[in-house]
């Protein structure tokens, strides 16, 4: 049997409702961010910086893009014979088939992978935070305190601690007892979704609530390893950790990136992020063209001027136009003269000479206010919009719109035009 001492198990299916079009056809791991990584770069990348080379990559909501993405792990040196990277979708079986129900369901309907490792720890991490994180560090501190499992936490302000599941530990951070969003905190150590269990005690937890509905770590397998008298320890975290799980953070986390000195900083030489980009010529900027404080992704073409923004990889920005605190992804084209503030645009998205975005009022969104908002203008991917339309504040906009789509050519605060099956 091979043998290792601890391999990764990565969920990566989660659906992402609150970000909105941009997971409409792609899990929230795949979408892209930075300008030319995608969400599930940075665990991947913290794993093999941390000398973690065996990865189960749990898929289940649109996985085409992430699947594609992730390949064979060239990128991320994860193409081993033994180990490397597995992409695990739900699978056929012979009393018949089962979704991922829970975090620590889709865990257990991977027994028999973890099993051919024979490991002696299993790392449980989320395919969708912005971190860089030393697992290894984790896992020796995991050892020094002979835990069976061991929770990531990060110091939150008290006044925000009621958002999250919450550890309450003694003074060397044995966990004592933890809450699930409590209306009053006792502590303000806040699980961060990332584990390491002994890999005896997560498959007798597993097994003995396989039968539990919707098995989830934070409801079901901790509470049974607590009660059971199983050590469990708290790892403080103290780096920089983003859940871009709305557009609102998400917008937040890659302004972030552009900071003259940024918290999380992407050039870092010891702690690299890989990606699976192909080789891509240099960008390219025209002689009118300007850029400050500016991600621009390889193989982009700008002619116009572009501040405080994140560029994606093979785009093109026209002359004249004015792009500001925006997210511009990857293939999406610019056409000439327009004007464009506080923008999403996803990936292939195309936008005709003499638009105007994000001006006006702000007014909520009729379709869905807490999801489009601060201001935000959102463009679907594959989206086309023809010359000269405009918009308000907190708009969505995706399909092939025409003009006759945009009477009198704007689109107003607080609407959103989606043309279906386009």
């Amino acid at each position: 049997m091979i043998k290792k001492e601890m391999i990764a198990m990565l969920l990566a299916g989660g659906q992402g409702s609150r970000l909105g079009i941009l997971t409409s056809k792609m899990a929230k791991p795949a979408v892209s961010f930075g300008g030319k990584y995608r969400i599930i770069d940075f665990p991947l990348s913290n794993c093999v910086n941390s000398g973690v080379d065996t990865v189960g990559v749990l898929t289940q909501y649109m996985p085409l893009r992430l699947n594609t993405h992730i390949g064979i792990g060239i990128p991320w040196d994860l193409d081993k014979n033994v180990g490397g990277v597995t992409v695990l979708p739900p699978y056929e079986k012979m009393e018949g088939t089962e979704w991922y129900t829970g975090t620590a369901n889709a865990i257990y309907q991977n027994m028999a992978f973890m099993e051919q490792y024979n490991p002696d720890y299993v790392l449980i991490l989320s395919g969708d935070h912005i971190y860089k994180m030393d697992y290894e560090a984790m896992l020796d501190f995991h050892k020094e305190n002979g835990a069976e499992c061991t929770i990531a936490v990060m110091p939150v302000p008290m006044e925000e601690a009621k958002r999250f599941g919450i550890m309450i530990t003694d003074e060397n951070r044995k966990i004592t007892d933890f809450e699930e969003k409590p209306e009053h905190p006792r502590s303000n150590l806040a699980s961060m979704g990332i584990y390491i269990f002994n890999w005896k005690t997560l498959k007798e937890a597993l097994i003995v609530n396989a039968k539990q509905p919707s098995l989830d770590f934070g409801k079901h397998i901790i509470p049974y390893c607590h009660n059971q008298g199983a050590p469990l320890y708290a790892y403080e975290f103290n780096g920089y950790w983003k859940d871009v799980g709305t557009l609102t953070s998400y917008w937040e986390a890659n302004m972030e990136l552009i900071d003259i000195v940024p918290e999380f900083n992407l050039y870092e030489e010891y702690w690299k992020i890989y990606t699976n980009m192909s080789a891509l010529p240099p960008e390219y900027f025209g002689p009118e063209s300007d850029a400050e404080r500016t991600i621009v992704g390889g193989g982009s073409e700008i002619y116009g001027k572009v501040y405080n923004s994140v560029i994606g990889c093979n785009c093109t920005i026209g002359e004249g136009t004015v792009i500001r605190d925006s997210i511009i992804m990857n293939g999406s084209v610019i056409g000439k003269n327009c004007r464009m503030e506080k923008v999403i645009m996803a990936e292939d998205a195309v936008v005709g000479d003499g638009c105007a975005f994000g001006e006006g009022e702000e007014v909520p969104n009729e379709t869905d206010p807490s999801i489009y908002r601060e201001g935000l203008v959102v463009i679907g991917d594959h989206a086309v919009i023809p010359n000269g339309i405009s918009t308000g504040k907190n708009v969505l906009i995706a399909g092939n719109i025409s003009a006759e789509d945009v009477p009198g050519g704007r689109l107003e605060s607080g609407k959103t035009l989606v043309k279906e099956g386009d």
